[in-house]
């Protein structure tokens, strides 16, 4: 069971208007924020994502293959997160639809190039 998905960042400013502009779409908010990181989750739900620098102090990148999948609660969810991803600095990976597994989902970047989808039944 995953407690949390937390990705690295070059710019935790610019990192912070993107994500909180996503998850304001999904019903979420920050729930923290430290000189190093910001947590986000939905009220009461505990820490559901954080962005953060990496602590080693290396240049944040993206894994090759590596995605993180929210479950959004309706298509309507789906289509304004990632119409928020796109207003804030993402780019588009897959406009909101149905795929061939069946789910409605949207794919896109973060501006750092981590890759982020959000699917609805």
């Amino acid at each position: 069971m995953i407690c949390h998905i937390c990705f690295g960042t070059r710019d935790l400013e610019k990192a912070g208007k993107f994500y909180d502009a996503i998850t304001a779409a999904l019903g979420a908010e920050r729930t923290n924020r430290t000189d190093t990181a910001i947590y986000y989750a939905k009220p009461n739900a505990g820490i559901g994502f954080a962005v953060t620098l990496p602590y080693d102090g290396n240049p944040a990148t993206f894994g090759n293959g590596t995605m993180a999948t929210i479950m959004a609660e309706s298509r309507e969810q789906v289509d304004a997160t990632h119409a928020a991803a796109l207003a804030n600095g993402g780019s588009d990976e897959g406009a909101p639809g149905v795929r061939p597994h069946g789910m409605y989902a949207a794919y896109w970047r973060d501006p750092d190039g981590n890759k982020m989808n959000a699917i609805a039944a």
